[in-house]
C-alpha cells in the first residue's frame, strides 16, 4: 500500500472530473473567449464576495500578482514569518514587484494585530514604506491553523488604519471555511484581494484564482501576461476546478477528521504531535530524514520540514485504511 502524505497537491483527478475536463467547452482565454474559464472566474468572484477574478496556473503566481498590484518598487510588505510568499516563492516579491518582505513572528501562523501595528514604521526617507499586509489562512507552517473571523477583521482594521492594502493568501481557504463554518465571502470581507487554490485539497490537477475589484483584476491580467501565465484553451483545466468547487468542498471535513485520527494514533504511539484544526500535521522526531526514508520503505510518503520535524497532509486520496497503515508504520519505527 502506498499512502502519500507529502501534500494535498498529490491527488489524481477521478473519473468524473476527467469527464468534465474532456467535455469542457473551450476557447482562447487570452482573447477572453473561453466560456468555461469565464464561468469559473465569475463563480469564484461571487463566492469570495469580490467583483472579479482571474484564473492563474498556481497559487504562487496569484500571490505574486497580488503583491505587484498593491505595491511599488521599494515598498515593504508585512506578513507572518512562516508565510508562503516569504518562504516558498523563490524570492519572487523582490524580483517581480521589487519589494522587501518584513516577516512578523506569530503563534502557529496566526498574526496578532498588535504585532502588525508595531511593525508599521512612521514615514521616513530611511525606511521602506509599508504598503501591504498579507495574511495566510490556513497557515501551512502553522499546522493548518485557522484564523477566526474576528482575528481576520482585526488584522484588516490595523492595515486600513495605516493605509495598507490587504491580501488574503487563501491557498487552503476552503479548509478554513469548512473548519470554521464561516463562508468565504465573510472571511474575505476585509481584504482587497484573495487567492485560493484548486490543486490543494480540492483535488484539481492545476489552478488557482485571484479575486478582487474589477480594476485590480484588469491590471492583474496584464501582470499575468508579463509572467507568462496567459493560457489558451484553459477551459479544460477550469472544468476540473468547477467540478472541485461543486463536489470537493464539503468533503474536506473528512480530511480534517482523518488528520485528527492520524494525530491521535501517533500520540498513542508516543509521538510528539498536536491535534490539527484542518488537514496538516507536524510531528516532532529525533531524526526526520532517517524516519522519512524508513517510512518510505513501508509505503508511507512524507516530507521532513526540519531536522526534527515531519509534515503529514491528508487529502481526498487518503482513506481510513491509509490512515491505519500510516499509524502502524510509525508505530513499527518508534524506537
Amino acid at each position: 500500500m502506498i499512502v502519500d502524505l507529502r501534500s494535498d497537491t498529490v491527488t489524481k483527478p477521478g473519473d468524473a472530473m476527467r469527464r468534465a475536463m474532456a467535455t469542457a467547452e473551450v476557447g482562447d482565454d487570452v482573447f477572453r473567449d473561453d466560456p468555461t474559464v469565464n464561468r469559473l472566474e465569475a463563480v469564484s468572484a461571487e463566492r469570495a464576495g469580490k467583483e472579479a477574478a482571474l484564473f492563474v496556473p498556481s497559487g504562487t503566481m496569484g500571490n505574486q500578482i497580488a503583491i505587484a498590484l498593491h505595491t511599488r518598487p521599494g515598498d515593504e510588505v508585512l506578513m507572518c514569518a512562516t508565510a508562503h510568499p516569504f518562504n516558498y516563492e523563490a524570492g519572487g516579491a523582490a524580483v517581480i514587484a521589487g519589494v522587501q518582505i518584513r516577516p512578523i513572528p506569530s503563534q502557529k501562523g496566526i498574526l496578532a494585530p498588535a504585532d502588525v501595528e508595531a511593525r508599521v514604521r512612521p514615514a521616513n526617507d530611511h525606511y521602506a514604506p509599508a504598503r501591504l499586509l498579507c495574511v495566510e489562512d490556513t497557515s501551512n507552517r502553522g499546522g493548518g491553523a485557522v484564523h477566526t473571523v474576528d482575528q481576520l477583521d482585526a488584522l484588516a482594521a490595523v492595515a486600513k488604519k495605516h493605509g495598507l492594502a490587504t491580501h488574503l493568501d487563501g491557498a487552503r481557504a476552503w479548509n478554513a471555511v469548512v473548519a470554521s463554518g464561516v463562508s468565504l465571502d465573510r472571511r474575505a470581507r476585509g481584504y482587497d484581494t484573495i487567492t485560493f487554490c484548486f490543486s490543494k485539497g480540492l483535488g484539481a490537477p492545476v489552478g488557482s484564482i485571484l479575486c478582487g475589484p474589477k480594476d485590480a483584476i484588469a491590471h492583474a491580467r496584464r501582470v499575468r501576461k508579463m509572467l507568462g501565465g496567459g493560457m489558451r484553451q484553459a477551459g479544460i483545466l477550469a472544468a476540473a476546478c468547477l467540478y472541485a468547487l461543486d463536489h470537493h468542498v464539503e468533503r474536506l471535513a473528512l480530511d480534517h477528521e482523518r488528520a485528527r485520527k492520524l494525530s491521535m494514533g501517533l500520540m498513542i504511539e508516543g509521538y510528539d504531535v498536536q491535534l490539527p484544526q484542518t488537514n496538516i500535521i507536524y510531528v516532532k522526531v529525533r531524526d526526520a530524514a532517517s524516519l522519512v526514508e524508513a517510512l518510505g520503505q513501508r509505503g508511507v510518503r512524507c516530507n521532513a520540514t526540519a531536522p526534527d520535524s515531519i509534515r503529514l497532509v491528508t487529502h481526498l486520496d487518503i482513506d481510513d485504511a491509509g490512515v491505519e497503515h500510516a499509524i502502524a508504520s510509525f508505530a513499527a519505527l518508534k524506537g
